[in-house]
């Protein structure tokens, strides 16, 4: 079983419980079959297909799910996205679910879309966080990357990045850090090193970073970072970064701008499952 099944596994106890569905197996025969349609509300990028197919397949795996679309299409309101074939009592059971999945990623899937758009036209790019919701965290990256961002570290075994709390459990030596990064981290990994003012920005050009992360750095503090790196090393950006700020942000040169925002705050789209009549 992998990760994807584990979730839906796990969401699918929440909802159902230990007695089921008990409105719909009161209502419903269990030979009763029928058909539903995934269907926007609004205009969206679309992300999910698998998640939402998933679940009615981990209910009842001769379910039929068959896509009109594929992760990544801009979608209108009123779009058909997906229709699904199987007994009425998986669809029911597994509805919301599905959309609970579907539209967390559309959400993300549409915000990833705006914020890459945002600084289009320059080599700037918008990367993701590790602030997703427990256990959503691969379809929180896939929905990036449907919406055309880009995803940092999947997991702390991903690479090296040197924060704020690391200095402080180790002494506050930014080189000292580095050397020990360089000295004992897998070899080919990036080491990323965040900093908060220009000053520490010195130390770790000296120290061989790899990336500097420029955290909560007002706009002549990033311009003033870029004029001293003067591409020595790859700059990101990351804390008090908005979609209005972001062109800015890319016009000053960095490469990445960091948005913690793509996967914590989407708001979840408007979707919904409507089961056709017999």
């Amino acid at each position: 079983m992998d990760a994807l099944d584990r979730l839906i596994d796990l969401a699918l106890d929440e909802d159902l419980g230990a007695a089921g569905d008990v409105t719909t197996v009161a209502l419903v025969p269990p030979s009763a079959r029928g058909r539903a349609e995934l269907v926007t509300k609004e205009e969206m990028v679309f992300a999910g297909a698998e998640a939402f197919a998933r679940v009615f397949h981990r209910l009842e795996p001769g379910a039929s799910v068959e896509f009109r679309v594929v992760d990544g299409a801009q979608l209108a309101a009123g779009a058909l996205v997906a229709s699904v074939s199987a007994s009425l009592r998986t669809l029911l059971a597994g509805e919301r679910t599905a959309l609970n999945l579907v539209q967390r990623m559309c959400g993300i899937a549409t915000l990833a879309a705006k914020a890459q758009e945002a600084v289009r036209g320059t080599r700037c790019r918008v990367l993701d966080t590790r602030k997703t919701s427990p256990g959503m965290r691969a379809l929180s990256k896939l929905a990036v990357r449907a919406g055309g961002a880009f995803n940092h570290r999947f997991g702390l075994s991903d690479g090296v990045l040197i924060k704020d709390n690391h200095l402080v459990a180790m002494g506050g030596d930014i080189r000292e850090a580095l050397r020990l990064a360089r000295e004992k981290a897998p070899r080919l990994v990036k080491v990323e090193l965040e900093v908060t003012d220009v000053n520490q920005l010195e130390d770790a050009i000296a120290g061989g970073a790899d990336v500097v992360l420029l955290d909560n750095m007002n706009d002549a503090q990033v311009a003033e970072a870029v004029r001293r790196v003067h591409g020595r090393l790859q700059l990101e950006v990351s804390g008090g970064v908005t979609l209005e700020r972001l062109p800015k942000l890319a016009a000053l040169g960095v490469d990445f701008v960091s948005l913690g925002a793509l996967t914590h705050s989407a708001r979840a789209m408007d979707l919904s499952l409507e089961l056709l009549p017999a």
